[in-house]
């Protein structure tokens, strides 16, 4: 599979990363033949959240894949923290450094390739989590470091309290949900397009080498259902057939393409936990678009050109 290089890290990774959020959905022997084709496959970065599952997401996946010393030498792990579900988020030194041993616990592992802070916390203090980060790093616990869901403002005032990079910014994606992108395409118009949503996320993260990675590439709304077979979005799934059609690929290869076809390089995190949709989703990282397919669907999607 085509490869990126995952912001400031150093590390030239998968360009789709597995998500794991549903690994607990399967069976004990699914979750393995999941895994193993992942692996088999060059997927070998894969995406969890202390919150995914209550955790069993990152038990399950430690036993499908049969950690030690040799098989971990062979994967890339992510996960995210700072969720209290249903109660608060938490970037305090004590819930990230708590938050982190827990994970590794459930992964089975001494270290993290990469820590994400999950979601916005109104009080985080940014020199608190650089401290956090710090110790992390120090014991050799987490290797980069980056948030999810985060204003550029937010990394900024985090990034200057921290002497390594944040490495990236995990951000909802899709093609209906593309205010990361239809804004810049409407700037200084009055319609709704025009509204920043995103404080020129996407650009900010483009001028400081943070990868942008897109969580539910496939969903509308905020996890209202998938667009692709969906009967109320008939013109993007016709447009994404014919193009699916003429690429010799899958539906699902197509509308991935369509993420990885855009010059930030942004790495999409797949939820699927269906084997052959993950071999469509691999499929979609040599799957070159044209611009002008590029933009047909965009057009197809419900958003328009000023």
């Amino acid at each position: 599979m085509r490869k990126i290089r995952l912001g400031k890290s150093g590390m030239d990774v998968p360009a789709v990363a597995v998500g794991c959020m549903r690994i607990n959905k399967l069976e004990r022997r699914a979750a393995e033949a999941f895994v193993k084709t992942a692996l088999e496959l060059g997927a070998n970065f894969f995406d969890h959240a202390d919150i995914y599952g209550k955790g069993e997401c990152e038990r399950i996946f430690a036993e499908a894949v049969g950690m030690n010393s040799g098989v971990r030498e062979k994967l890339i792990l992510q996960s995210k923290c700072g969720i209290v579900p249903g109660k608060m988020f938490d970037f305090s030194k004590a819930h990230i450094l708590e938050a982190v041993d827990g994970i590794l616990g459930r992964l089975k592992t001494d270290y993290l390739d990469v820590l994400l802070l999950h979601r916005p916390d109104a009080l985080a203090e940014p020199d608190e989590v650089a401290e956090a980060f710090s110790v992390l790093k120090a014991n050799g616990k987490v290797r980069h470091f980056g948030v999810s869901n985060q204003d550029p403002y937010f990394i900024q005032l985090l990034q200057n309290s921290m002497d390594m990079p944040i490495v990236a910014d995990q951000l909802q994606l899709s093609l209906t949900n593309a205010t990361l992108i239809t804004q810049s395409l409407n700037i200084n118009m009055l319609d709704a397009p025009a509204a920043d949503r995103d404080n020129g996320a996407l650009n900010y993260c483009r001028l400081n080498n943070i990868t942008v990675q897109a969580w539910s590439p496939f969903q509308y709304g905020m996890f209202e259902g998938v667009f692709l077979g969906s009967e109320k979005f008939p013109e993007l799934n016709k447009k994404i057939d014919e193009i699916a059609e003429k690429y010799g690929v899958t539906p699902t290869s197509a509308a991935l393409a369509w993420i990885l076809r855009h010059p930030a390089k942004i790495m999409p995190v797949t939820g699927t936990m269906n084997i052959e949709r993950l071999k469509d989703c691999i499929k979609a990282a040599d799957t070159d678009l044209s611009r002008e397919d590029w933009y047909a669907l965009y057009l197809a999607a419900g958003h328009r050109l000023p």
